[in-house]
């Protein structure tokens, strides 16, 4: 009778009944991030009775969290999101089973997860984990419900391949690293994950059930903003490559994981190159946050550039730096030395890319960016600079 009462509200619904209960507490549902949109999907799931639950994220919860991820409180900083979100769930519906996956999913455990579970929730933030989800929910047969937010507004879809268009037949090819900033970037409202993680529980809802017409070939854009929505349809491409397995999504989506400087010592830094080759060695295009503490260390003369804007200056910044605004660096350019070498940072490293790129335009000789920004100097190199 608990159960009955517990459930009532959605048993009386139309075409619901004990059988759409009794197929949401037999679903196997995986969620793939407890972020912004996962702190909107994960408790609805579990309220509503879907027997099992399993979240995948190796993330720790952050301050700069809190305002938008609401499964978590000022205490919960510092400990993985998984864990904690579980325990919220569990106090939430004692009844649900919640599975913590606290490995960060990658190619070669996402096939054997993904097999574990009926339908997968893609809440991640970023264009590998998008695909890679896509691929292997392809491979293993199970639909995708993903969804993304940016700013204002949202999007939410469903992937499937047995029965529809899948998210490479929406989005081919990724776009060009850069060119999208991600939240800690760009910024999020935090009303937009609640929308966007409701439209995702409910095309899960309809999977699992059988109630509705799911978004099979039609992706949902919500702006809040202009307050509507707007549907987009779109359908099989026939000459579509076939998915045979999982791929490096880093690589494919052009993510540089990984910095070679002209210091680090390997047998392929070290066999003969042209001078061009040469060149690009020297002067990559990214350099990591612990690379460049080793320069400052050994005294080499680095002409560090901050793009960032000056109330995020005022929160932290690194010693010796010269604040030049992203929007104000063509103007000012000439402030800053062209023969010096220089390394440029923002929060995050998008700011900093479109910048390096513009004073290579205007013949810097030797200019980098900071891979992952301040954020990445805090996290790798310096925790007594504040994170935001």
């Amino acid at each position: 009778m608990a159960d009955l009462a517990r459930y009532s509200r959605q048993l009386m619904l139309p075409g619901f009944g004990a059988g759409g209960q009794a197929a949401l507490e037999a679903a196997r549902v995986l969620v793939i991030g407890a972020g912004g949109l996962g702190s909107a999907v994960l408790p609805q799931l579990a309220a509503m009775g879907v027997g099992t639950i399993g979240i995948v994220d190796d993330d720790l919860v952050d301050e700069t969290n809190l305002h938008r991820q609401t499964l978590y409180a000022p205490y919960d900083v510092g400990a993985p999101k998984a864990a904690r979100a579980a325990a919220r769930l569990r106090e939430l519906n004692p009844e649900v089973s919640v599975r913590v996956h606290l490995d960060r999913l990658s190619s070669d455990n996402a096939l054997a997860l993904f097999a574990e579970y009926d339908l997968v929730i893609d809440g991640s933030d970023n264009f590998p984990t998008r695909y890679l989800v896509d691929d292997a929910a392809t491979l293993t047969g199970i639909p995708s419900v993903w969804g993304a937010v940016h700013q204002f507004g949202g999007q939410v879809g469903i992937s499937w391949d047995a029965q529809g268009p899948t998210y490479r037949e929406l989005f081919p090819v990724p776009p060009e690293p850069g060119t999208v900033p991600s939240c800690a970037e760009a910024g999020v409202l935090p009303s937009v994950c609640t929308v966007v993680g409701g439209l995702l529980v409910s095309e899960a809802v309809k999977l699992i059930t059988g109630i509705g017409a799911p978004l099979l070939g039609r992706v949902v854009a919500y702006d809040a903003r202009g307050g509507g929505f707007r549907e987009l349809a779109y359908g099989r491409d026939p000459e579509r490559m076939p998915v045979t397995g999982l791929v490096d999504y880093e690589a494919f989506c052009g993510v540089s994981v990984s910095i070679r400087t002209s210091s680090e010592s390997t047998s392929e830094a070290s066999a003969p190159t042209s001078d061009s080759q040469e060149e690009e060695m020297d002067v990559p295009d990214e350099i990591s946050a612990e690379a460049l503490a080793a320069m400052r260390e050994a005294g080499e003369a680095i002409q560090l550039v901050d793009v960032r804007e000056p109330w995020e200056a005022e929160i932290a910044s690194l010693p010796d730096s010269v604040l030049i605004p992203s929007r104000q660096l063509v103007a000012r350019w000439s402030e800053l030395d062209p023969a010096a070498p220089t390394v440029i940072y923002c929060h995050s490293g998008y700011r900093s890319a479109i910048a390096r790129d513009q004073l290579r335009q205007l013949d810097f000789e030797s200019v980098t960016s900071l891979a992952g920004g301040i954020d990445a100097w805090s996290r790798q190199v310096d925790p007594a600079v504040p994170r935001y």
